[in-house]
């Protein structure tokens, strides 16, 4: 039956809805007592609300905050459906406004279960294409819901192919970046790599024990006192010096460059010293325990007694550059003491050559014993010049005294002031060509005084240099084998499994970062 528009649009403002699933077909109106006899103001909009522009709809939708994958998601639900678009927004609009919830495809699943059961029924008669504006017929929703239900079905199986083809494609992928080359490593390790053997040895530097006082003796006995002699021996041993060392005694080079060694093993007969280098890097392996102070090396080898001989050799490297260690220190702490006692030496031997320069010059030997020899003699004299001037006042005492007496006693007096005169000048006065005895003995007594504090100083220097060699000898280091190179008997590396599941963790973890970041890379981009 036909429903005039006036009635239809009555109906609509009246709240009736459409049912589930098929938007044509809606619950009869109750009978209002009118019939259908429309009422006066039917035309008129005085029901509910007018209805919204696209412009509001769309901010409305935007509003929504929605993701960027339920955008792509409603625009693919939209071209499913034959709707053309102008954006994702659009799509979400145009979607609603003909009852299809883009983002709950469960619902879309339940309608369709429901509708075969709704028009069961319901027969199937032929019908007439409904004109433009009227709504459409039961037939013309039960074949667009089954064209629904076949494009469901068929999103739904490009789905199931898709993710079968992704998952196919993460095996590939898995094989040939992951799979295949641990297999490849793994082969390697189990049929191409050359057995290997590895020679432990473990030894410490020990200091000799000596009677230290003050804070040195808390680190006595200790691996704290050696820790810079360990570092400096571990630091020679993994050097050039040491690898070109080895290779002048017992030829590193020739013992990996031979034709049994794999290719990846093998040292090129003309390889460069830096090759050998990282070789010798490879397969001499050094590490210092600063908790217990040892040093522990494995040197590896493609025999065992090679191996041996190698760990030997290194030892012997070792014990030479404690020595020398050793050495450098004790000289450097003797070198000051040894050159105050050279210079103090030198200085005594100058201060007495002086001494005697002074000596053979003056002529005098002793300038105490001169001068105590010249006072004696003026101390004579003067007495007798005493005597003499008593004789003369004696003479002159008489009324007619003998002239030629007076006379011999005033030339004596005369003679005996001039005599003490000259021996005093010459405790005091020197002459051109000599020196008094007063400089004479001042010279002798500085270049004297010289002496005894050069002497003094050599003593002192002589005992700072006793000292400092005890102290030295205190201090020797010396190296001690805690555990002795034995050669194995059987092959140490390569060890195959472990090997081979560490190839396998490192290509995974490749791979996944490279995965994650090329996903993350194409989220970015089609965003």
């Amino acid at each position: 039956m036909t429903t005039p528009p006036k009635a239809a649009r009555f109906r609509i403002r009246t709240g009736t809805v459409p049912i589930p699933g098929n938007p044509s077909r809606r619950p009869a109106a109750p009978d209002d007592g009118f019939g259908d006899e429309p009422f006066p103001t039917a035309d008129q909009d005085v029901l509910g609300p007018a209805p919204q522009t696209p412009d509001a709809e769309l901010e409305a939708v935007r509003a929504e905050g929605l993701t960027g994958r339920q955008l792509r998601t409603a625009r693919r639900v939209a071209m499913k459906h034959g709707i053309d678009a102008a954006s994702d927004h659009d799509a979400v609009r145009l979607l609603r406004r003909r009852g299809i919830d883009p983002f709950r495809p469960a619902a879309v699943l339940q309608l369709i279960e429901r509708k075969p059961a709704e028009e069961a029924g319901t027969p199937r008669l032929p019908q007439t294409v409904p004109p433009p504006g009227l709504p459409a017929k039961p037939a013309d929703d039960a074949a667009r819901d089954a064209a629904r239900a076949r494009e469901i079905m068929d999103i739904q199986r490009d789905i199931v192919r898709r993710r079968r083809r992704n998952f196919l494609m993460l095996l590939a992928r898995l094989a040939v970046f992951v799979f295949l080359p641990t297999i490849l490593a793994g082969w390697y390790y189990t049929r191409i790599a050359t057995p290997l053997y590895a020679t432990k040895t473990e030894f410490i530097i020990q200091q000799a024990d000596a009677q230290v006082g003050g804070l040195g003796s808390m680190f006595r006995g200790t691996q704290f006192a050696t820790s810079q002699d360990s570092i400096a021996v571990q630091g020679y041993l993994q050097s050039r010096d040491a690898m070109l060392r080895l290779d002048r005694d017992l030829g590193f080079k020739a013992h990996y460059t031979q034709a049994f060694i794999d290719p990846i093993q093998r040292l090129d007969p003309g390889a460069s010293n830096e090759a050998a280098y990282r070789l010798y890097q490879r397969n001499v392996k050094i590490g210092y325990d600063p908790t217990e102070g040892l040093i522990k090396m494995e040197v590896i080898a493609a025999d065992p007694a090679v191996s041996q001989s190698f760990a030997e050799a290194l030892i012997g490297y070792a014990e030479e550059q404690v020595d020398q260690l050793s050495a450098r220190l004790r000289e450097d702490q003797m070198k000051g003491a040894r050159d105050s006692f050279a210079d103090a030496e030198a200085k005594v031997e100058a201060a007495q050559q002086k001494v005697l320069a002074l000596q053979e010059r003056l002529g005098v030997l002793d300038p105490m014993s001169e001068s105590n020899a010249v006072m004696s003699q003026v101390a004579t004299f003067e007495v007798e010049l005493q005597k003499k001037r008593l004789e003369l006042q004696q003479l002159l005492d008489n009324a007619s005294p003998n002239q030629a007496r007076v006379d011999g006693a005033k030339g004596d007096i005369a003679r005996l002031e001039e005599l003490i005169r000259s021996l005093r000048s010459q405790l005091t006065e020197g002459t051109a060509s000599t020196a008094s005895l007063a400089q004479v003995s001042g010279q002798l007594r500085i270049a004297e005084a010289e002496l005894e504090n050069r002497q003094l100083m050599l003593s002192q220097a002589l005992q700072q240099l006793e000292t400092a060699r005890i102290e030295a000898n205190r201090q020797v280091r010396y190296l001690e084998t805690a555990v002795s190179p034995v050669a194995p008997d059987e092959p140490t590396y390569p060890r195959a499994f472990e090997n081979t599941l560490l190839a396998l963790l490192i290509f995974g973890g490749i791979y996944l970062m490279l995965s994650l970041t090329a996903s993350i890379l194409r989220e970015q981009a089609t965003s």
